[in-house]
């Protein structure tokens, strides 16, 4: 592992356990050239995920993706980081557990959609909007209604 202050590779791990998620390993880190502590996370790698745009483009999953849509619908809203980095968590494990190479777009945003609902009913609007696309007024007020309706 190289060495983020000073790119040295002589490094080793000094601490390891479970992180908080308990799907990955956190390990403690110490540079033997400068000395220098930092973490890293280890995780099970998984089969890589294609993701079918709209366009019917493919191209392999991010998880950033996901993560830069829910702050944005999340942005000044009372959501801490924990709960936006949880929301994630559980897509992710949605959409892995399906065990599926390829996985539409559409269905991603659905479950994204699905957890902001419960999460925050702001975050969920502002999501909704821009992944639904809403043209006019009143096709956001269809979706506001059934919102209130539930």
């Amino acid at each position: 592992m190289k060495c983020p202050f000073c790119s040295s590779e002589n490094t080793r791990v000094i601490d390891s356990r479970p992180a908080d998620d308990n799907n990955s390993i956190r390990r403690r880190r110490l540079c033997d050239d400068c000395g220098k502590r930092f973490t890293t996370y280890e995780k099970v790698e998984t089969i890589p995920l294609i993701v079918i745009k709209k366009d019917n483009n493919r191209e392999q999953y991010d998880r950033s993706k996901i993560e830069a849509g829910v702050l944005r619908a999340c942005h000044k809203r009372p959501v801490s980081v924990n709960q936006i980095n949880q929301l994630v968590d559980d897509v992710e494990t949605e959409i892995f557990n399906r065990e599926e190479k390829e996985i539409p777009s559409s269905e991603i945003g659905e479950i994204v959609m699905d957890k902001l609902k419960d999460l925050e009913a702001v975050a969920y609007v502002r999501f909704a909007s821009v992944y639904r696309e809403f043209k006019d007024v009143n096709t956001f007020m269809t979706e506001l209604k059934k919102m209130l309706d539930k």
